[in-house]
């Protein structure tokens, strides 16, 4: 099993960054992607980012130029650095993981979630 837990969330004016940390421990030797998703109240889960363990990225279009995920395999730590923040970035954030050989583009592994939220 592997246990993510999220940090970094909090309230930032337009405009402003945070970076948030996630933290995996557990099994990690069986991850290989790892990425960050949103949740905004009433809209499903999306993805904002991913990244392989080779550092291969992937984001949304909605936050291309703005956010950048990184990845620091040493510390079994995934980073996502968000700048110049708009109140359509308030959601919860998770960080999920995906085992090597996992079907398709979904997570096996979701830690709980950090709530961003952007005032206007």
């Amino acid at each position: 099993q592997v246990q993510l837990v999220e940090s970094g969330g909090g309230l930032v004016q337009a405009g402003g960054s945070l970076r948030l940390s996630c933290a995996a421990s557990g099994s990690i030797f069986s991850i290989n992607a790892m990425g960050w998703f949103r949740q905004a109240p009433g809209k499903q889960r999306e993805l904002v980012a991913t990244i392989t363990r080779g550092g291969r990225t992937n984001y949304a279009d909605s936050v291309k130029g703005r956010f950048t995920i990184s990845r620091d395999n040493a510390k079994n730590m995934v980073y996502l650095q968000m700048n110049s923040l708009k109140p359509e970035d308030t959601a919860v954030y998770y960080c999920g993981g995906q085992r090597f050989g996992s079907p398709g583009a979904g997570m096996d592994y979701w830690g709980k979630g950090t709530l961003v939220t952007v005032s206007s």
